[in-house]
């Protein structure tokens, strides 16, 4: 409980820092090439990956049942709506998050966020806010590039290790694809970016014990922060496609 507090009062803290108009552009600018542009190609490889790795099973699963033609769909649905933005958050997790937690557990350790607040600098202003804005941006954006590298991945072992035409694909695809479940997948990364920051930050600014409590530090803001993101998502999940089935539109 007492995590869950400190976790949510800096939540409270940044969003009012946020909300006052109090924000480092410069700072902001940087978090964000750190959490996104940075992030790109794991993010790519894993998800295009994942894409391939979806094609080929259900490309040999409905080729047994007479339904080929839907493998296109499938992929980009399942893309859109989950894995797209889960595996996202989760490389952004492993990557970033650890990052932040490291990089702010050792400024505790050292005594520089003692030096900032004795300067009448506000760790939260400086540290939190620039890094949960760049989050809440970037993971969506990132998810973009996700679904069109999900979707290439598919495409390539469709077309070329299962023999689906290409058409065949595209046109699935594109009758399956519905713009919400591309709106509801962005949703879901825009909470995942704002948990992952949150959590490297709250793990950071919490290190004690000096180097060995920056690694805990570490570790900790990873394992929780997967934890937290796949309990954000089934909850998403419940809200957002409780009433949303997928649409076969041949």
């Amino acid at each position: 409980m007492d995590w869950l507090g400190q976790f949510v009062f800096l939540l409270l803290r940044t969003c009012a820092t946020i909300a006052r108009g109090r924000i480092l552009i410069g700072q902001t600018v940087s978090q964000m090439t750190a959490i996104g542009v940075n992030s790109v190609p794991v993010t790519l490889l894993t998800v295009g990956f994942s894409g391939m790795v979806m094609a080929l099973q259900s490309a040999n699963t409905l080729r047994q049942l007479g339904m080929a033609h839907l493998v296109g769909g499938l992929v980009a649905v399942g893309m859109a709506r989950e894995m797209a933005p889960v595996l996202t958050a989760i490389v952004v997790t492993a990557r970033v998050g650890s990052a932040i937690a490291a990089e702010l557990g050792t400024m505790v350790v050292t005594e520089q966020v003692d030096a900032l607040r004795s300067l009448g600098v506000s760790p939260v202003r400086y540290l939190v806010a620039p890094r949960f804005l760049a989050g809440i941006f970037m993971l969506p954006l990132l998810t973009v590039f996700a679904n069109f590298a999900g979707i290439a991945g598919g495409y390539l072992v469709s077309v070329y290790a299962a023999g689906i035409s290409s058409m065949v694909y595209l046109r699935s695809a594109q009758t399956m694809l519905y713009q919400d479940d591309l709106l509801a997948g962005l949703s879901k990364s825009l909470v995942f970016g704002a948990i992952i920051v949150l959590v490297g930050c709250n793990q950071g600014l919490r290190t004690r014990g000096g180097a060995a409590g920056v690694g805990r530090s570490t570790t900790a803001s990873v394992v929780i922060g997967i934890v937290l993101v796949y309990a954000a998502d089934y909850v998403l999940a419940s809200v957002l496609f409780a009433d949303s089935p997928i649409h076969f539109g041949f």
